[in-house]
């Protein structure tokens, strides 16, 4: 029996919009629990880079919902995300990519450290990060894990979605690609 291509891009999209709609409400929380520090919103844009790359699955995602604006539109100019409006507004707010959605929280995650030369062990380190717009507050070492958003567990099933809808394949598309016209 052949696989309905149409049926499984209906399903990696339901995955990816269930993954940003879980990937949301954890950051909602961080958010709140923070919401004396955090100077994110509108016209914000230390964190909307140039450079992003995301998974397919997420560039689908766009592709999908925002036909017309990629279609249409002009990317923002060099040096910002491409999907900035002139006001400094994402312009794919519902279905911006899963790092977009966890910037300006603090952050942790662990790191193996090389060992010193002459030593067996290998060392894994907890590493923590914050938009250094949101450095006043509580020193990030001092803060419980839990207020923090760990990075792997999303990263890894955001990776299992793209796999399983690309045969193990991690393709990642940047961003500003996805203006280009097809010609």
């Amino acid at each position: 029996m052949g696989r309905d291509p149409l049926a499984a891009t209906s399903r990696t999209l339901d995955a990816v919009r269930a993954f940003h709609r879980e990937t949301d409400a954890r950051a909602k929380q961080l958010a709140e629990l923070h919401a004396e520090r955090l100077h994110c919103g509108v016209g914000c844009t230390a964190c909307c880079s140039d450079d992003l790359t995301v998974f397919e699955v997420e560039a689908e995602r766009i592709r999908a919902e925002y036909p017309e604006l990629l279609r249409e539109a002009e990317p923002h100019p060099e040096g910002a995300c491409a999907f900035l409006d002139a006001q400094g507004r994402c312009r794919i707010y519902e279905a911006r990519p899963y790092v977009c959605r966890t910037q300006g929280l603090p952050l942790r995650w662990f790191e193996e450290r090389t060992p010193p030369r002459g030593s067996q062990v290998d060392e894994v380190v907890e590493r923590r990060d914050i938009c250094p717009l949101n450095l006043p507050g509580p020193v990030l070492e001092n803060l419980d894990p839990e207020a923090c958003w760990l990075l792997g567990p999303s990263e890894e099933r955001l990776r299992g979605i793209q796999e399983h809808s690309a045969g193990g394949e991690r393709r990642r598309v940047a961003l500003r690609r996805l203006f280009r016209r097809r010609e």
